[in-house]
């Protein structure tokens, strides 16, 4: 038998202590990887949940007296969306599944510009430094897979000394961050989604993190922040942290946003393997002895830097921008011969993607690959965004998106 059990005191006529039997496998799978995330305790992470739960305007159903009728809802919302940093749009393919327009897009390196506009149709504007925020049109909600980059508080502490004012500008004024906070500071969309790696939270000794947020809430903006392992989505290790913002002049109360429930059943390394790849891939004598002995030199040392077989009946390790180099992060094995490297359509397939024409040198597929966002992750972040949305359209007391609620005579 399997429970959770919750005891607190608030002296409540209601009991305290609350035992739930039969926890089905997949909801005690969420709550162990959602507390190890958080790092909390099993009972502080479910007390959480509840009193997330508890501020939602809607009444829950009980079981008892008249049913609540059920409130229709499309399945998407016609929304639009801006795509910055945008690589070979990751983003955007999530975004256009949930019924998103894209309606300006940014990427500087021309071969993601190539392979973006083979695939979408339009090529990206170049380097975000150089496009004046207020030219880009308006827009529902602001993606962008920012690089990670240290902030200087050198500026700041000299402001601070002086007396003088100091603010999200000073901060991060020189990196790209500012060009996205810049952008939000000045078309103000109601929702951003940022993705970035997970070693942004404790970059910098957590100063680049504390930057980006204190910015972000400086723009009066509700923050929400969680590390996602993309492996539930597609069968490799691949942690990264996504953040959620919603616009304080829209949502005048905090939203009860909550990120997506991991799917119970994980892919296989084996799903997105070719059956007959090309014999180009396999690693030379050279290079796969190379990289044994490598591997030997570090285990000697009692660290574990070395090439990494995948098991087709699991994940691989996380795909890198430097895959191209010698592949030995992910290596499939082949009787009675050298390991093989990926071919590029399974890092398409690995990664995530619909399957799409590769219009660039495999180095340059190794290299977008490694640096995307997982379309299928951002999709399932995107639809708890759409769910808010709805959320906020219907919460009316009539529960229509238009119509105002008739005033009682007075």
């Amino acid at each position: 038998m399997h429970s959770v059990q919750l005891i607190a005191g608030c002296g409540c006529a209601v009991s305290d202590r609350l035992l739930v039997r039969n926890v089905p496998p997949e909801v005690q799978q969420w709550i162990a990887h959602e507390r190890k995330q958080q790092q909390m305790t099993q009972q502080e992470f479910v007390l959480s949940v509840l009193h997330r739960a508890s501020k939602i305007e809607v009444a829950p159903f009980l079981p008892f007296g008249e049913p609540q009728k059920e409130v229709a809802a499309p399945d998407s919302l016609p929304f639009k969306f801006i795509d910055l940093f945008a690589g070979i749009g990751g983003f955007r393919a999530a975004l256009n599944k949930i019924g998103g327009t894209c309606v300006f897009s940014s990427e500087w390196d021309r071969y993601s510009q190539k392979t973006y506009k083979a695939w979408y149709g339009d090529t990206p504007e170049g380097d975000i430094r150089n496009i004046a925020p207020g030219t880009i049109p308006d827009h529902d909600v602001l993606a962008a897979g920012f690089p990670c980059q240290p902030f200087s508080i050198a500026g700041v502490s000299k402001k601070k000394s002086l007396g003088q004012a100091h603010g999200f500008k000073c901060t991060t004024q020189g990196t790209l961050f500012f060009n996205v906070a810049s952008i939000m500071e000045v078309k103000r969309p109601p929702v951003v989604l940022l993705e970035n790696v997970k070693n942004l939270q404790s970059h910098d000794k957590g100063r680049t993190w504390k930057t980006i947020k204190e910015t972000l809430q400086e723009l009066r903006y509700w923050v929400f922040d969680h590390v996602i392992d993309a492996a539930y989505w597609v069968p490799q290790h691949r942690e990264r942290v996504y953040i959620v913002c919603f616009d304080k002049e829209v949502f005048e109360n905090e939203p009860p946003f909550t990120f997506p429930a991991l799917p119970p059943n994980r892919p296989k390394l084996k799903d997105i393997l070719e059956k007959k790849p090309d014999p180009k891939y396999t690693l030379t004598d050279h290079l796969w002895k190379y990289l044994q002995k490598y591997a030997e030199h570090h285990k000697a040392k009692g660290n574990g830097f070395g090439f990494g077989i995948g098991d087709p009946n699991g994940i691989t390790r996380t795909l890198s921008a430097r895959y191209y180099k010698d592949g030995s992060e992910i290596l499939i094995a082949q009787p009675g011969k050298n390991p093989r490297r990926l071919t590029p359509l399974e890092c398409q397939r690995l990664m995530g993607f619909d399957e799409k024409p590769i219009v660039v040198s495999d180095t340059q597929a190794y290299r977008q690959f490694g640096n995307a966002v997982v379309p299928r992750v951002a999709e399932a972040v995107g639809r708890q965004v759409l769910a808010i949305l709805k959320w906020h359209l219907t919460r009316g007391e009539n529960g229509c998106l238009l119509k105002a609620p008739k005033r009682k005579a007075q």
